[in-house]
């Protein structure tokens, strides 16, 4: 097969590529080779939406079924979701559909190379590199590969030399996980981005709740569609907390729970548990990581705790 380059050796080859399968992180990932010179010769898609998917972004490729997108490429890209990679892998092994030297990488953020063992055994080059990117399955996704950092796990130092090649190809920043950290790294990215999904909802509706029938002359009116006048008012105030944070770590921790101010966090606790019990659950528990932060022996901790 067709050999690739290191970093600062030669460009690296262009290789064939094969996706499978068509959803937001493959195409992207697809797209974004294609943009330094691959090619996505096939992709497997089966409903109609990764079939529209492939259309729009890869629409060159052929659509073929997964057997025949391994057996033609000497890159293949495993971008299914985390249930169902051991069993694609292990069927691609039952079938040996996959060619001895083909580079097989998965886009798993919780999984290393171990999982890849069934085809490694018949030869392939396992490599584990994980977007560290959030997908929305619009244009901006391919973009935000070229700022985004990429977790990559390898059985050796080829390996990693491969992957690291790739990830600068495509204007990302590569960095090694370990196989024995993989879990903790995809659980330190859960944590942050899917939390913070969560944390933002949330206090967009207590805000809409707080807003609603109070509209300034010529303002959007306060409803449940994004981009309204609840978010307008958190954007900045998160952004800045978000880039605080990053900046500054614990330091940039502000409001009631950092002053230790108890009497306003339980007002805090007593408005929100009359508008939706769960959200209020949810900021207590929020409330309560970051008074241990800091002031880990007080008063507001105990309250939180229901110990007060």
């Amino acid at each position: 097969m067709t050999s690739l380059g290191i970093t600062n050796g030669p460009a690296p080859a262009r290789l064939n590529v094969g996706v499978v399968s068509a959803g937001k992180v493959g195409t992207a990932l697809g797209a974004a080779l294609e943009q330094v010179g691959h090619v996505v010769g096939a992709v497997s898609a089966v409903s109609q939406q990764s079939r529209f998917r492939a259309a729009q972004r890869l629409p060159e490729s052929q659509i073929l079924p997964v057997a025949d997108v391994a057996s033609r490429s000497e890159l293949l890209i495993l971008a299914v979701p985390d249930d169902e990679l051991s069993s694609l892998i292990a069927g691609l092994a039952a079938t040996e559909s996959v060619p001895a030297g083909t580079i097989v990488i998965h886009t798993s953020g919780a999984n290393g190379v171990g999982i890849l063992e069934p085809l490694t055994r018949q030869g392939i080059i396992p490599l584990a590199i994980h977007p560290a990117m959030t997908f929305t399955g619009h244009d901006e996704d391919v973009a935000r590969l070229a700022s985004a950092c990429f977790g990559i796990t390898a059985a050796d130092e080829i390996g990693y030399a491969i992957g690291q090649s790739l990830v600068l190809e495509i204007g990302g920043e590569p960095l090694r996980v370990s196989e024995e950290s993989r879990s903790l790294y995809h659980a330190a990215l859960a944590h942050g981005s899917n939390h913070l999904v969560t944390l933002v909802v949330d206090a967009v509706a207590a805000l809409r709740a707080a807003l609603s029938g109070d509209e300034l002359l010529g303002q959007q009116l306060v409803d449940n569609d994004p981009g309204g006048l609840a978010e307008r008012v958190l954007q900045p105030l998160l952004s800045a907390a978000l880039d605080n944070a990053l900046r500054r770590g614990p330091a940039a921790l502000t409001g009631p729970v950092a002053r230790g101010d108890v009497d306003a966090v339980a007002t805090h606790l007593r408005v929100l548990t009359d508008l939706d019990p769960d959200l209020a659950a949810g900021y207590r528990a929020l409330s309560l990581r970051s008074a241990q932060r800091a002031h880990p022996e007080s008063e507001i901790v105990e309250m939180l705790e229901g110990r007060s």
